[in-house]
């Protein structure tokens, strides 16, 4: 077996051998054993569950709450010629069936999908009928209502784990407290699963902060100093700008990234920055998400982070090559007032809750029992603009509500625009023949991405299409939805809007059963997490690494030796051990001679640091030893 996951990783990926942990987890899967792997941001996740599937007869379910991942390796699947598929939110019901119906009949090897999506009748109807080897729960901290990104469309996983039950599960994710990594077993239902867990400690990333008012001039002062590509955080999209243009004042080569960009400038930013074309990435944290750059030197975090999970995994996108790199945090009392109020309000009251919910109801004309499944294009400020709503509450009541199961929020959504035919070839030929005028639109069609257009939805650009038939595209654009109306080709248009999805039918707002308990605890969880945020900020006595790694429930007596904390005590136990150094010098230059016993009668501590600094200096050929224990200026 591990030759042939060897194999494996070496014919699809390039890859000479496995990062530790990963052939351990990479065989469990294989062996169709349960098993839950906590590998730190960086740590090739992703691998551990494609090679057991492609090393294997069948279909890989791949659970991820990351639409714009799932995308990502998707596509990266297909161009190492893996035929790969995902099924999301914003997906059309025609799509989504040709998706499913690909994975039971043809040889689909990964099928990802969103975890709403798991109770659904069209889902769960085919993947019994599909030949499951093994099913992959990333970012699993979701399950747990005491991680921080708690989704109760997760806790479906285990009732499809009873459609196959002999198929093993393998649950991943980079931060994961004790407490959380014991509900991702109980309710995930791993039957003794193997369990991986890499330290969390980063030997190579160094960790500080920095208290300071001006931020942006200590920012600047820290990109002097640290060559190489950077990214710096900060908490809205406003001051992405703001501080790109700045920095980009100054003489730095910076853009910035936010969820609100279209698509194509957000792709060539991103592109530019991972080419080193562009040095600084200013962002929210929409960025970074699965982006494989492992030469990050730097990562600024100008605003706090609600949680030290958040944080680990920011600052962890530094130097995933392993060459040093640092993660600085700068920050203020302010700032960690902010956090403390904004944990207070995370999760608005109910009566607000119901009130954001009637107005989503009201904004898409949607009747009570109706919309399930359906995505709405949403313009958060309009939105709050349209119903006088509190913009920050707004958004903490929709995260809420998505927590709630009830809702979908997507912000940074793509699809590109998609077609498939829905007719069979012979019928496709008569409709050609009694439609002369769409003749050519079809013929071109075929040409372009022939036989695939039958079998599922292919991806199109209508600029490139309509040049090819000499068309404006807005002729081409109609010519496609005629084709549509006429049920002989699925037309998808492109979203490039945030998308928000009804996962219930509508509710009647007075009556939408919210779970207040669970509230109310996730309300006292946020609070928690920010205390433990702050915690962080303040404790300047340990290392930081050693205080990542113990928020984790990790044991460890490790200190790292790079971060601030450490390298202030160096420079502290150094500075005191020259002043002992000049202290015994000068005893004996006075002629006070003296032996290890008699170090308290010249006023020195007759204490191991002492011992050691003495050995230091006879070594250093400062000072001997006579053979009766005295030491003496050395001549």
């Amino acid at each position: 077996m591990k030759t042939q996951a060897i194999q494996t990783l070496q014919k699809f990926f390039g890859y000479q051998d496995f990062r530790p942990a990963q052939l351990d987890i990479v065989l469990t899967a294989m062996a169709g054993k349960d098993c839950v792997a906590l590998l730190p941001t960086g740590g090739g996740k992703s691998i551990c569950f494609q090679v057991p599937a492609l090393a294997q007869e069948g279909v890989c379910l791949v659970v991820s709450p990351l639409v714009a991942l799932m995308k990502d390796q998707v596509d990266n699947l297909r161009k190492r010629g893996v035929l790969a598929a995902a099924v999301y939110s914003g997906m059309s019901k025609r799509e989504i069936d040709t998706t499913l119906d690909n994975c039971v009949y043809g040889n689909y090897k990964f099928l990802y999908v969103s975890p709403e999506r798991l109770k659904t009748e069209i889902f769960i109807e085919r993947f019994k009928r599909m030949n499951v080897c093994l099913i992959a729960v990333d970012e699993a901290h979701c399950i747990s209502q005491w991680g921080y990104d708690f989704r109760p469309p997760y806790l479906e996983i285990a009732n499809i784990r009873a459609y196959h039950p002999e198929v093993p599960c393998l649950a991943l994710t980079a931060s994961a407290t004790l407490k959380v990594k014991q509900d991702i077993i109980d309710k995930l239902e791993l039957k003794d699963p193997a369990v991986y867990v890499r330290s969390f400690s980063r030997k190579n990333l160094s960790y500080a902060v920095r208290m300071v008012e001006n931020k942006i001039e200590k920012a600047v002062e820290i990109l002097n100093r640290i060559p190489g590509s950077a990214i710096i955080y900060t908490r809205n999209r406003k001051g992405t700008k703001q501080i790109a243009q700045e920095l980009h004042r100054l003489g730095y080569s910076a853009t910035f990234y936010h969820a609100g960009l279209d698509v194509a400038t957000r792709e060539l930013r991103q592109q530019e920055w991972k080419k080193n074309h562009i040095r600084i990435m200013v962002a929210t944290n929409a960025f970074g998400m699965g982006i494989d750059k492992p030469d990050v030197r730097l990562v600024i975090h100008l605003d706090l982070p609600e949680n030290l999970e958040n944080y680990y995994q920011e600052a962890g996108r530094a130097g995933r090559d392993e060459l040093k790199a640092y993660g600085v945090l700068l920050t203020n009392e302010q700032d960690m007032e902010t956090l403390i109020q904004r944990a207070e309000i995370a999760y608005p009251p109910l009566d607000f809750l119901k009130r954001v919910y009637q107005s989503l109801a009201n904004q898409y004309r949607i009747a009570v029992g109706s919309s399930l499944f359906v995505s709405y294009d949403f313009d958060l400020g309009d939105f709050c603009n349209t119903y006088q709503l509190d913009l920050l509450m707004t958004y903490n009541a929709l995260k809420v509500l998505q927590e709630e199961g009830f809702i979908e929020l997507n912000e940074s959504f793509f699809a590109p625009s998609s077609i498939h035919f829905l007719v069979d070839q012979s019928k496709l030929y008569e409709f050609q023949i009694a439609n002369a005028k769409l003749d050519p639109l079809i013929k071109a069609l075929l040409r372009t991405y022939g036989g695939e257009l039958f079998v599922e939805y292919i991806k199109i650009q209508e600029a490139k299409l309509a040049k090819q038939l000499q068309l404006p595209e807005s002729d081409l654009v109609r010519q496609l939805e005629l084709l549509d109306q006429f049920n002989v080709l699925a037309y998808n248009k492109r979203k490039d809007s945030p998308q928000v999805t009804f996962l219930t039918p509508r509710y009647d707002a007075g009556k939408l059963p919210l779970n207040t308990k669970r509230i109310a605890e996730r309300r006292d969880n946020a609070k928690s997490k920010a205390a433990s945020m702050i915690a962080y900020i303040e404790n300047s006595q340990l290392c930081r690494a050693n205080q990542i790694s113990t928020y984790f429930g990790e044991e460890t007596d490790h200190f790292c030796g790079i971060c601030d904390v450490c390298v202030e005590r160096r420079k502290t136990t150094s500075d005191r051990d020259d002043q002992l150094k000049s202290k015994i010098i000068q005893t004996l230059k006075d002629g006070k001679e003296f032996s290890i016993q008699s170090l308290p009668h010249v006023g020195l501590k007759d204490d191991q640091e002492t011992v050691d600094l003495l050995r230091n200096l006879e070594d250093e050929g400062r000072i001997v030893s006579e053979p009766n224990g005295i030491y003496k200026l050395k001549e």
